[in-house]
């Protein structure tokens, strides 16, 4: 494949972006990006009615978060393909161009069937057990008729005209051959609205034929979209693009596609940002999602992504959406960051207070030093075993109100009393005896030291402390843990676990 490859994603702002558009924009990146090509984001925005405010610009700001970036689009205008716009396109009068051309080649036709007359010519092939289809009674209309309709005010919608069974056929580079014949397409389609906006299926074959489009990757379930889109390549004399059907992501409880009424599943991009998924996680994540690289391996950097990406290894099975895989993913990219690095994207979440959890640390209303200190402690303790940043949050949460929180010391009495107290109180001696805020190893030595001095070791040594500082019979570094704590709080939670002893 040479370097003339083109493709695009082209979303349409009636909603935020979601797994499966991020699919299509993913697998269009990493072609592009493997074959030294072009992509291009095409704004499909002549939904007009569905349309929603900051939907663009959400689809645009989680691309950018996700990784995904394109050469060309309303932010990068190339004057030879502007505008990027499917309405500012229709204004500048290029969809009608084309209208105009198959309606003087006799290969397009108005219509000027009514809503009424439309549906009840369905109901009647459903009851006729046929399948739906408009059934071409404007074709070849004769004038008299044309000027009725006109004269009672009635606005045509543009029909093109299907050639009678005629094949449109494509090798697909995820589904192999596919073919339809032009008899079960659901017969002559609409390719102007009544308002005189373009239908989907006609504006894409035009911007993508005059973007020099080389590829078209988008869902399977836009297959039953191609021949309608071939129809028209081929009554305007355009040669049509490869095309590459993506599997769809399938929910594995429900064995179904993946729907909004998933309520397990997180659906839009901006959730798993605000859930504290790692961006290059999601990206990695997604790739699998339709595609299978060569090898066992399963964790991948953009680039090695980009690299290894081959389209004829994309499947033509369902794509089952793994919410474990996801958290393993997402946890393995979380354990060889940079704990820095870490602190600062953990300290995004904060301070755009988009979830419970982010929520709740802003309200401790620590100044950014402050809290960057706190999360830096608490990822070290945390980073081997939490799966996303908003477990961060909930631990630097608990550790900041330890004192508000109601610690259970029911698991004392798994241990031996008298054994516990004496640990507790040789704990709470050297924590009276430290000057300033002691270190994580300061408390190590500590430790170290108590379980010299009164003989106690392992489990008997370290489940009290557990139990004091945590309220569990288990945790992690309980040293780093204490240094979270000021030695006034440590002080207090060891003089209410001895108070539990009692």
């Amino acid at each position: 494949m040479d370097n003339k490859v083109r493709v695009r994603y082209a979303p349409s702002p009636t909603g935020f972006l979601h797994i499966g558009n991020a699919q299509s924009a993913l697998f269009n990146y990493l072609f592009a990006r493997h074959f030294n090509g072009t992509m291009v984001l095409r704004i499909e925005d002549t939904d007009l009615a569905r349309n929603v405010d900051n939907g663009e610009q959400s689809q645009i700001e989680n691309l950018h978060w996700l990784g995904i970036d394109w050469d060309e689009g309303p932010d990068k205008p190339n004057a030879k393909y502007a505008p990027y716009h499917q309405t500012e396109r229709n204004d500048a009068g290029i969809y009608q161009k084309y209208i105009q051309e198959l309606l003087d080649k006799g290969l397009a036709y108005k219509d000027y069937a009514t809503e009424e007359e439309l549906k009840e010519m369905r109901e009647q092939q459903k009851a006729n057990g046929e399948p739906p289809h408009y059934d071409g009674r404007w074709y070849n209309a004769s004038e008299e008729d044309i000027k009725a309709a006109e004269a009672k005010g009635i606005k045509p919608t543009v029909r093109i005209h299907l050639p009678e069974n005629h094949v449109y056929e494509w090798d697909d580079w995820a589904l192999g051959h596919i073919e339809f014949n032009s008899d079960n397409i659901g017969g002559d389609f609409v390719i102007q609205k009544s308002n005189g906006l373009p239908t989907y299926n006609f504006a894409v074959v035009i911007d993508d034929h005059l973007m020099e489009i080389t590829d078209v990757i988008r869902g399977a379930d836009h297959i039953s979209n191609t021949p309608k889109q071939m129809a028209i390549y081929e009554a305007l004399g355009f040669e049509h693009p490869h095309f590459c059907h993506i599997s769809l992501i399938f929910n594995p409880a429900t064995g179904k596609k993946l729907s909004k009424r998933d309520a397990n599943t997180l659906q839009f991009i901006s959730q798993y940002h605000r859930h504290g998924y790692l961006s290059e996680a999601i990206f990695n994540f997604i790739a699998f999602l339709g595609w299978s690289p060569v090898g066992e391996q399963e964790i991948f950097s953009k680039d090695e992504l980009i690299k290894a990406y081959d389209p004829k290894r994309m499947s033509s099975s369902p794509a089952y959406f793994d919410q474990r895989k996801l958290d393993w993913i997402n946890a393995q990219y979380i354990k060889k960051m940079d704990v820095e690095e870490l602190a600062d994207r953990t300290m995004t979440l904060v301070h755009e207070n988009d979830s419970d959890q982010a929520k709740r640390v802003a309200d401790l209303n620590l100044d950014d030093t402050a809290l960057k200190a706190l999360l830096v402690k608490v990822i070290k303790i945390h980073q081997r075993d939490v799966t996303k940043l908003i477990e961060v949050l909930d631990h630097a949460w608990f550790y900041a109100t330890v004192l508000d929180q109601d610690l259970s010391y029911e698991d004392f009495g798994k241990l031996d009393a008298a054994e516990t107290k004496q640990v507790l109180l040789a704990i709470k001696d050297g924590v009276a005896a430290f000057d300033g805020q002691p270190s994580a190893a300061d408390y190590s030595a500590l430790i170290k030291q108590v379980g010299k001095d009164t003989g106690v070791k392992g489990r008997s040594l370290y489940f009290p402390l557990n139990i004091t500082f945590t309220g569990k019979s288990s945790a992690p570094e309980i040293n780093e843990i204490m240094a979270v704590y000021s030695t006034t709080t440590n002080l207090t939670l060891l003089d209410r676990a001895l108070a539990a002893l009692n």
